[in-house]
């Protein structure tokens, strides 16, 4: 009889082992939600926790469980999933849950829409930033290079989103 395997004491510093062992043993949201700090639950499905990406003290990383099973998250300080979720040893690959064997899957991309409250949830979020920003040149305040960077964050994101929402024609 083979003894349990044993886990290493610091498991997401770069053990790709270690992440197909929890990609196949616990859901995507426990595999990202066991590596953050200060995890606040907000709601069903969603919570707060501080961004790993920036070492943020704040609760700026917001996560949500889709319906698919899917993690979701969004950092308000400007990181992106992929330094999230690199920042804890991750990969993107583990905020989704395994596909279905369905030989009709292998390979054809699953193409679902966005619920269009999470879409308007994101652009009036960056819509907000892009006001500040138009507010702040009227204004005659300088922009900071932090400043012009995230406004073009901003811009790609609400793009971004139309496109999820095949709204976005050129």
């Amino acid at each position: 009889m083979m003894a349990p395997q044993q886990k290493a004491a610091s498991p997401w510093r770069g053990q790709a082992a270690y992440n197909s062992t929890i990609k196949s043993n616990h859901s995507p949201i426990d595999a990202l939600l066991s590596r953050l700090e200060g995890v606040k639950r907000t709601g069903s499905g969603t919570w707060r926790a501080r961004c790993p990406a920036h070492g943020s003290k704040s609760l700026s990383l917001a996560i949500r469980e889709a319906d698919t099973g899917a993690t979701l998250l969004h950092c308000f300080a400007g990181c992106t999933a992929h330094e999230v979720v690199g920042a804890v040893g991750l990969e993107i690959t583990d905020l989704f849950p395994p596909r279905p064997d369905d030989p009709a899957y292998v390979g054809k991309a699953e193409r679902r829409p966005f619920p269009a409250a999470d879409i308007l949830r994101a652009i009036g979020f960056e819509a907000t930033i892009v006001a500040l920003a138009g507010a702040a040149i009227i204004a005659g305040e300088p922009f900071s290079q932090f400043d012009k960077d995230r406004l073009l964050v901003a811009v790609g994101r609400i793009n971004a989103a139309l496109d999820a929402g095949g709204l976005n024609h050129g």
